[in-house]
């Protein structure tokens, strides 16, 4: 635009008869004079321009952080509901493999004979039962004891007796 301007200028100026030097040096004036020019206008503008920045730029940081919070909120609950899913499913899966290993430890020790809990409760449940019935026995020979002990101690002096009786019978065979 400004070359367009300088060319009429120096067409008009070289029909008056001036020198092209001249036209040049009247147009570097000109320019820069333009540019003075320009630069005041900026200058008395640049502080109600800057504010006008400053104004706008915080706006685009507040939506900026609107929208920026916003999403960090979505992500968040997204994460957090992918690790609960996945943490159940761990819990589940070391379940199975605990389960698999007791499993498998139960049933090496089934063939090596070594007896399981379930078979210890009931040997024991047998053994407190034979207890009982052992306990309940004693109770009814404890009442017949005495009877008994007399029927013994006869029986046992009718047997030295006889033996006695023996005895003397072969010595006397034997004499």
């Amino acid at each position: 635009m400004a070359e367009k301007k300088l060319k009429k200028l120096s067409k008009k100026k070289a029909e008056k008869g001036e020198s092209t030097a001249q036209v040049i040096k009247e147009s570097a004036g000109q320019i820069w004079l333009a540019g003075l020019g320009a630069f005041a206008k900026a200058q008395e503008e640049g502080g109600k321009i800057f504010d006008a920045l400053v104004k706008e730029g915080m706006e685009l940081e507040s939506k900026t952080r609107k929208s920026t919070t916003s999403r960090v909120h979505e992500v968040r609950g997204a994460v957090e509901g992918t690790v609960s899913q996945v943490r159940g499913r761990a819990t589940e899966s070391w379940d199975k493999l605990e389960k698999i290993f007791e499993e498998r430890v139960a049933r090496a020790l089934n063939s090596l004979g070594v007896p399981t809990a379930k078979d210890v409760k009931e040997l024991t449940k047998r053994v407190e039962e034979l207890q009982k019935a052992v306990d309940e026995y004693n109770r009814k020979e404890s009442g017949s004891s005495t009877a008994k002990k007399t029927t013994a101690k006869k029986t046992t002096k009718k047997a030295s007796a006889s033996k006695k009786k023996k005895t003397a019978a072969k010595k006397k065979t034997s004499s």
